[in-house]
């Protein structure tokens, strides 16, 4: 026959073993390990579950490598070989009977110091008691379908025989004819037989079936009628192919066509003048859902690769977060909501190549895990580290109020400032506790300031000075350059003089007096402060004070150069030692600065107390 001579069209037992292979639609592998179970117990609770092999498969699957990485994740220890695979059904049997009733003492009390020892045990025990029990029902399952395979291809046999015996009688038409009829209904009434056996035994019996019409001389208007009859059912085929062709649901529609072939294959030839026509009709829709078919898995391979490529850039953006060093604390919320969204936009992509889906997934969660891990370390010594910053300034301020109501101005001021330095340089403590212990040390520190204030010597007028350093700083503003560099020089030399003569300023308004003083000098004499520092330092001091306070207006220098060359820095590549370095001399400098003021102020007032910060 024609329509059987053309296998190259649709190799149904491959299509069909694509169909199968396809991977499943849910991605188990982003699944609990509750979950996972109780998906099995579903499964195995399905009418079908026996056709749901490769769900069983993929779950088990999954429950196993979640389990590895779960047990491994709480510290408990997996062997090499990974976690143990559920048993075959002899194993379950041996393990039935070894957890019976009759089981020893010793026994039952190994196994309660196991569950107690890993958590992970009984939820181990029930999935492979599902899956045992899955397993057993399959293949007891599969041997009865294999069974009546093999029965079915006994039975198709007796068929064959008995249609070439009814060849090699040549008898009367009206008598062999109902019989051929009742041999047909016999073929199709017997269920399918073993793969292996299905296209020599359906080709015998197309031969034989055609040899019957062709060399027994039966009734033409029963033989044509016949031919009618199959005819009209083909079409029928073609109609439901021509209509599967157009389906939205190729995967659907392709599944469906195998079935019209099975049918197609278990009628009759039609009468010759059709035959070639009815098959090409048949054909013609198989190519096109064929064709629909092949470009649909192409598509999805396209699709699949272009998921991995996000994917794998996804990967690299986590790869590369969970690398940074030297994160503080708030950078680490920050780093986690990026973690965050890029989780979701993970979800939002669709599966990769089903040779690369699961790898992807591992590093991708590798990568997160990896992110996570550093930040639970991270937070676990940053709360010891406040915890002991937090008791480090309770005692700043039992000592700071234990020193309030002193009247030794001079030593318990010395020894105030020392604490202030100290609870600068201790670090981070729990936000809550933060504020509310600030203004505990600061209220103890201001008591004995304020109390000091108010008994300070005329000379020592700290906040006097600073009102007299504010009216310096605005005359220098209001002063009209005369365009006599010598003249200009004298009166900026004069204004530099009244600076020096005028004492200690209040600590906490130090800084913000003095760059006020720099700010005014510099925009109006320009080039001549610079020169006239240089200048009027450069000779040799006459006294102590004299040098210490070059040597803190050096340092001072020396702190501006340094950073300005970090604004330099900051615009080249690489630069970050540079800058590191900078940092480092710029933070020395001001420690230095520091140490020279208190050096000047104990030469300037040997029996007043230190300013308050």
């Amino acid at each position: 026959m024609t329509e059987e001579k053309n296998p190259e069209v649709l190799a149904p037992e491959v299509e069909a073993a694509e169909i199968e292979e396809t991977a499943p639609s849910v991605n188990y592998s982003e699944k609990s390990l509750a979950e996972l179970a109780d998906l099995f117990m579903e499964l195995a609770k399905n009418p079908d579950r026996m056709k749901m092999n490769k769900e069983a498969e993929a779950i088990k699957s999954a429950f196993y490598k979640s389990l590895a990485k779960e047990k491994a994740a709480a510290g408990i220890a997996v062997p090499e070989e990974g976690v143990s695979e559920p048993l075959d059904s002899g194993e379950a049997v041996n393990a039935d009977v070894a957890e019976s009733p009759a089981a020893s003492e010793a026994e039952q009390a190994a196994n309660e110091e196991t569950v107690s020892e890993n958590p992970f045990a009984e939820i181990e025990r029930g999935f492979k008691a599902l899956y045992n029990a899955y397993r057993k029902e399959r293949a007891e399952y599969n041997r009865e379908q294999e069974k009546e395979r093999e029965h079915n291809l006994e039975l198709k046999e007796a068929v064959i025989k008995d249609l070439k015996a009814l060849l090699e009688k040549q008898e009367d038409v009206n008598r062999t004819f109902p019989e051929f009829r009742e041999i047909q209904s016999r073929w199709r009434a017997i269920g399918p037989v073993p793969v292996q056996s299905f296209r020599d035994l359906n080709d015998t019996y197309q031969l034989y079936v055609e040899q019957f019409y062709d060399m027994v001389k039966i009734n033409r208007e029963l033989r044509d009628l016949d031919f009618k009859k199959n005819l009209e059912v083909k079409t029928v085929f073609c109609e439901q192919a021509e209509k599967l062709a157009e389906s939205e649901n190729i995967v659907e529609a392709f599944k469906e066509l195998q079935k019209l072939h099975e049918q197609w294959k278990e009628y009759g030839p039609v009468a010759k003048e059709f035959r070639e026509s009815i098959w090409d009709r048949f054909k013609a829709a198989t190519s096109l859902i064929n064709k629909k078919y092949q470009a649909y898995f192409e598509g999805l391979k396209e699709q699949h690769e272009e998921n991995l490529a996000a994917k794998t850039r996804l990967c690299e953006q986590v790869e590369e977060i969970a690398s940074k060093e030297n994160i503080s604390a708030p950078e680490w919320n920050v780093l986690s909501k990026q973690i965050e969204d890029i989780q979701k936009e993970w979800k939002t992509i669709g599966f990769a190549t089903k040779k690369e889906n699961q790898k992807i997934y591992d590093r991708f969660r590798a990568a997160c895990d990896k992110f996570f891990g550093r930040k639970r370390e991270f937070y676990a010594g940053y709360k010891e580290n406040i915890n002991a910053n937090l008791e480090k300034k309770i005692a700043l301020c039992e000592e700071a109020e234990a020193l309030k109501g002193s009247t030794d101005w001079k030593k318990t001021a010395s020894k105030l400032i020392e604490l202030q330095k100290q609870w600068k340089e201790i670090g981070a403590v729990p936000r809550k506790k933060s504020e509310q212990l600030w203004k505990r040390f600061r209220a103890a520190c201001d008591e004995f300031f304020n109390e000091r204030d108010k008994n300070v010597k005329p000379e020592n007028d700290f906040y006097g000075n600073l009102k007299a350093k504010q009216r310096l700083v605005e005359e220098i503003k209001a002063y009209e350059l005369v365009s006599d560099e010598d003249a200009d020089t004298e009166a900026m030399n004069s204004f530099m003089q009244r600076w020096q003569e005028i004492g200690f300023v209040p600590f906490k308004e130090k800084d913000e007096i003095a760059r006020k003083y720099k700010d005014a000098l510099n925009e109006k004499f320009g080039s001549l402060a610079s020169k006239s520092r240089k200048g009027r330092y450069a000779k040799a001091p006459k006294n102590e004070k004299e040098r210490l306070v070059q040597k803190y207006l050096k340092k001072e220098q020396d702190i501006t150069t340094y950073e300005n060359n970090i604004g330099f820095f900051a615009m080249s590549k690489n630069s970050e030692p540079l800058i590191k370095q900078m940092q480092e001399r710029i933070d020395q400098a001001k420690k230095e600065l520091l140490e020279l003021e208190e050096q000047i102020r104990a030469l300037d007032s040997a029996s007043s107390g230190e300013e308050q910060f």
